[in-house]
């Protein structure tokens, strides 16, 4: 017996290798089966700018992980009619921004209830319908609602976590502080081991900082490994393994240590981002060079600011 339980798990470890090791390359917009009844749908945030999605099937029912923008959720709905013909009964928005939670309104008028931790209606309080008119006059497949503003989630979880199990899948929800925005929700699937980040966890250059609590957002991600995840679903960006949660909180504390040792040098914002915010004079170690991009100036700049103002970038007028 146990010479079998080491086999198997010899060849679970052999499978999920190899499935890593065929994800590396981006494939925007299709679907990937990640374990029985789970499903990972990659965006595309060059393109739409939609974000990921995870389709979890339950017993009578799907859950889907993020409402996505409205062009990307009516995208979602087809591939979950496609894949399953049961209903979607919930949709986790894991945060408030719009890639994540503008499509609501489709899901709702579908029939399904939208989910969120208490954070994320705090934060559309905060910022809407002034980046939802925004989108509006940017964006064609939110024009096209007719909505003034974004629809909240439906119904609000307070605990941590909020389970739902039934005959065939256990799902809990947690929240572990603030970090990319107030709300950050996760999802984790403990029989199957695979955790869903939303946006608190990215697989490549695509962190926006500008609602975040820059100081506290690595010790929300370590909050999160301690449930042993094998497979991580990230915002954006194809899947990993748990390495992946290091590398994210690798990444924001080397921006947070170099940009603070920036400040005690006395070096001032213009020192450290270009006038036309197009580059910057911190380098970052190679070894998170995966999370390094475009956005590095802005990142810098936000947590220039979040130092110097001694309080979560998020707080500070933006």
């Amino acid at each position: 017996m146990k010479c079998r339980a080491l086999l198997f798990t010899l060849f679970a470890a052999l499978v999920v290798s190899a499935f890593f090791a065929t994800r590396t390359q981006a494939d925007p917009n299709q679907v990937r089966y990640i374990a029985p009844g789970v499903w990972f749908r990659e965006g595309d945030p060059g393109g739409a700018g939609y974000c990921n999605n995870v389709i979890i099937e339950m017993k009578d029912y799907l859950i889907v992980v993020d409402a996505n923008f409205p062009g990307g959720a009516a995208a979602v709905l087809a591939d979950c009619q496609r894949i399953s013909n049961k209903p979607v009964k919930y949709v986790f928005d894991t945060h408030h921004h719009g890639d994540h939670a503008y499509g609501n309104a489709l899901w709702t008028k579908n029939g399904a209830v939208t989910l969120a931790f208490s954070g994320v209606a705090d934060e559309m309080q905060r910022y809407e319908p002034a980046r939802w008119q925004d989108a509006a006059r940017k964006r064609d497949d939110v024009a096209a609602t007719g909505l003034a503003a974004p629809q909240p989630p439906q119904q609000l979880l307070s605990k941590s976590p909020f389970v739902i199990k039934d005959g065939a899948r256990e799902v809990r929800f947690y929240h572990f502080g603030w970090g990319h925005t107030r709300g950050d929700g996760f999802v984790y699937l403990p029989k199957e081991k695979i955790l869903c980040t939303g946006d608190a966890v990215v697989n490549g250059p695509y962190n926006y900082t500008g609602d975040a609590d820059l100081a506290n957002w690595p010790k929300v991600i370590r909050s999160a490994e301690q449930y042993s995840a094998d497979v991580v679903l990230p915002g954006h960006g194809v899947p990993g393994g748990r390495d992946l949660l290091e590398g994210q909180v690798r990444f924001l504390s080397d921006l947070y240590k170099a940009v603070d040792a920036a400040i005690g040098d006395g070096r001032k914002i213009g020192d450290l981002v270009s006038a036309d915010g197009k580059s910057t004079t911190i380098k970052l170690p190679d070894h998170v060079k995966n999370w390094v991009g475009p956005s590095l100036p802005a990142q810098v700049r936000d947590t220039y600011e979040e130092i110097a103002g001694k309080k979560p970038h998020g707080d500070l007028p933006h």
